[in-house]
């Protein structure tokens, strides 16, 4: 038995992560962003540990949410699975940050530099990371023209290559990072081609098993697969400057193993 976090845990791919985790007999700590969304993950998860409330658009949140879940803790795993997607305006948050950054790049960030480094660390992102962009000095959007779909592609990028500077800082630790698919969630939407089971087999291979396969470190998966990340994802000195970016904005640091 396992005692794992999952972000973003109140419903979609989060929710069906948790549920699978727990009818294997793991002990689960929920996540949700606020205490109505706890209230429904509980419901929809009865056999989960705990759960743990934050809003990830909010730096002073995310930091107590970091508070909280070491209490619950420790975590043999933690799964980043919390995100937002890139429809709609520009949004800046509480602490002035563009709000897909905050939440898909910067909370996570947070999280792993305020919780101690547990074996298994995984991140979702996406397919889309392909198509992410390097803007090391407008990472959001602050100086190009705005681009919901292009945030969100920039910011799975980041995912990856934060996963994989983890990776390489704490060899010890299995972080990886994993494209669930396009599932039919909410976010997702009516038009994806994939049922929810699948968008959550990956991560519970990998926070779980003891597969040879599943006992890597610093790869992109999607169905258990190695697939090639985007090159600047491999780039050490982009990671280094998105460590140090990230350092900046929420003032706190990665330790380094």
């Amino acid at each position: 038995m396992t005692r794992i976090l999952v972000t973003g845990s109140s419903d979609g791919i989060g929710r069906q992560t948790a549920l699978e985790l727990v009818r294997d007999g793991h002990e689960v700590v929920l996540h949700a962003r606020n205490d109505e969304r706890a209230r429904q993950a509980r419901e929809a998860v009865p056999g989960a540990a705990a759960v743990v409330v934050g809003d990830l658009s909010s730096l002073a949140q995310t930091r107590a949410l970091a508070e909280a879940a070491n209490e619950a803790g420790p975590y043999d795993a933690v799964i980043h699975n919390a995100g937002v997607g890139g429809g709609g305006d520009r949004v800046v948050t509480e602490d002035g940050y563009e709000r897909i950054f905050a939440v898909n790049v910067l909370a996570p960030y947070v999280l792993t530099c305020l919780m101690p480094v547990p074996a298994r660390l995984v991140y979702l992102t996406s397919g889309l990371q392909a198509q992410g962009e390097v803007h090391l000095e407008d990472l959001q959007f602050e100086q190009r023209t705005w681009d919901g779909m292009q945030a969100y592609s920039d910011s799975k990028l980041w995912d990856v290559a934060l996963a994989f500077a983890v990776a390489r800082l704490h060899p010890a630790t299995l972080s990886n990072a994993v494209d669930p698919g396009w599932i039919k969630t909410r976010m997702g939407g009516p038009g994806a081609t994939e049922e929810l089971p699948a968008g959550a087999e990956t991560q519970v291979w990998l926070a779980t098993s003891d597969d040879p396969a599943a006992t890597v470190g610093g790869r992109y998966l999607n169905r258990r697969r190695e697939l090639a990340a985007n090159p600047a994802a491999l780039e050490v000195e982009v990671q280094e400057q998105l460590l140090e970016v990230a350092g900046r904005l929420t003032g706190v640091q990665l330790p380094r193993g």
